[in-house]
């Protein structure tokens, strides 16, 4: 049927899940098609969340008393105009291909994923309110309009949609350590129910049964989700044997490594992953960070060319995203180790669609303290700028001067970074806990997740995450398969 369509035909295959046709075969058939679906990981999808959400956005800012014709022309207009855009980056991500084209038959449509549509569609029906004469509530300043739309956005994740759809496109193995937890048990359902992930769980059969009945959740091992027994597991012995061969020469004996290798449910996950039995991990539901951290260390390692880990937590705020490096494993980094982290922290960073604009931060602000810490921060601030010319950094600085463009310029008005900066090394560890500017500047926190950077599988953070920060660590880490080449990080 498609064969016999007319030249540059219009083929909408908008069933859900299956289209009607899959686009790989419309395209075979008719190169010359242009190919629209439903689903949100092919481009050209049709689906009305691209407008409503963002003409309610722009029509709530105003005060307008109605939604007129001029508004949805405008919200039109300004799609139209985004599909004409080159692709970000968020947007390719997000498709199973991997790669978004530019305006053209394979790009008619702006995906749902795209962070630029609340920036586009709300203030345009907010001018169209305004200009037809329905807005109550005027805006008198588009510029800081756009800037407080830019901050919801990060706020409200839309930044992290397309991870979200890619872990959905190639759902990947993911072992929960702590597999008899209740947060674990509640965020496993959650995974299958979205379809992220096929969750590997480590825990005693009768127990995860037991507590699966009284919490009524909807899940059963071995049908829904794989089980690894610590008490009675056929793969033990070779499980043991793994664990001589990745940690014998950290100290773990062969005896030592039978006994671990019952008891010890992070020692089991890091090995599931290096045997190529799970994807990623997730462990230190409970637990001190750094006891976790040991047995990731012996037993998946650096990648090439990372010296040790660093912690990065990534903190969303009602001011936006922000990234602070390292928050848990280098008590005192050198200049040289800061450097490393920055570089790495600005990859990350991209990868959630953020420009890395990097901090170093210090008690020093451009040289008004000469101690052996600022120097170190000054010195980190070089060497990233002469290993990583790219990547917009400078320091030293203070918290609040980092996340303070005017406050900046007042200091140094020929300081590098524009902006406010999203991501920050500190100099020390004690310096991080003890800051209080940062923390005032930051405001109230939405969000705290932590990842470790450097490990040569992945392995997110541990510490004491309820079920919705385990979900969605599962939406991330699955979500990020397709960089295990070059992710510097678990």
């Amino acid at each position: 049927m498609v064969k016999a369509m007319a030249d540059k035909p219009l083929v909408m295959a908008l069933a859900n899940p299956t289209p009607e046709i899959m686009p790989d075969e419309a395209r075979k058939a008719r190169p010359d098609a242009m190919i629209c679906t439903g689903r949100s990981d092919f481009p050209n999808q049709v689906n009305n969340v691209l407008c409503f959400p963002f003409i309610f956005r722009g029509a709530l800012d105003v005060g307008a008393t109605a939604i007129n014709e001029e508004m949805k022309k405008a919200a039109v207009d300004a799609i139209a105009q985004l599909a004409r855009d080159p692709p970000v980056d968020a947007v390719a991500s997000g498709f199973d291909s991997g790669e978004a084209q530019g305006f053209g038959p394979g790009s008619l449509i702006p995906s749902p994923f795209d962070p630029r549509l609340i920036l586009r569609i709300a203030p345009a029906v907010a001018k169209a309110a305004m200009a037809s004469g329905v807005a109550s509530r005027p805006i008198a300043n588009f510029d800081d309009y756009t800037a407080q739309l830019e901050r919801f956005a990060f706020r409200s994740g839309l930044v992290m949609k397309p991870v979200f759809a890619k872990a959905k496109t190639q759902p990947v193995r993911v072992i929960y350590a702590e597999g008899e937890d209740e947060r674990v048990l509640h965020a496993t359902q959650v995974v299958l129910e979205e379809k992220l992930a096929r969750p590997i769980l480590v825990g005693r059969p009768s127990v995860v049964e037991a507590r699966i009945k009284r919490f009524g959740l909807a899940i059963k091992a071995g049908q829904d989700f794989d089980l690894i027994n610590p008490e009675d597991d056929p793969r033990y012995r070779s499980y043991v044997q793994s664990y001589i061969d990745a940690a014998g020469r950290h100290g773990v004996t062969p005896d030592a490594a039978r006994t671990v290798v019952r008891t010890n449910a992070t020692v089991i996950a890091a090995l599931a992953v290096i045997r190529g039995e799970a994807d990623a991990m997730i462990c230190g539901v409970e637990g001190r960070y750094m006891s976790h951290l040991r047995h990731v260390r012996e037993i998946i390692g650096f990648l090439p060319g990372v010296s040790d880990y660093a912690a990065l937590a990534l903190m969303i705020t009602s001011k936006g995203a922000y990234f602070i490096a390292d928050t848990q494993v280098r008590p005192n980094p050198s200049a040289e180790e800061l450097a490393e982290m920055a570089a790495l922290a600005a990859i990350h960073v991209q990868r959630f669609n953020l420009k890395p604009r990097i901090a170093f931060v210090s008690h020093s602000d451009f040289g008004n303290y000469d101690t052996d810490s600022s120097r170190k921060m000054r010195r980190a601030t070089a060497l990233l700028k002469q290993n990583h010319p790219e990547i917009e950094a400078d320091g030293e600085m203070q918290g609040d001067t980092a996340l303070s463009e005017a406050a900046r310029k007042l200091i140094l008005p020929h300081s590098k970074l524009e902006g406010e900066g999203c991501a920050s090394g500190w100099a020390d560890l004690d310096w991080l806990f003890a800051s209080g500017a940062h923390s005032d500047a930051l405001g109230d926190r939405a969000r705290r997740s932590q990842h470790d950077r450097g490990c040569r599988r992945r392995s997110p953070g541990a510490g004491r995450s309820p079920a919705a920060d385990l979900v969605w660590l599962g939406k991330v880490w699955p979500g990020k398969r397709v960089f295990r080449k070059s992710m510097p990080w678990t």
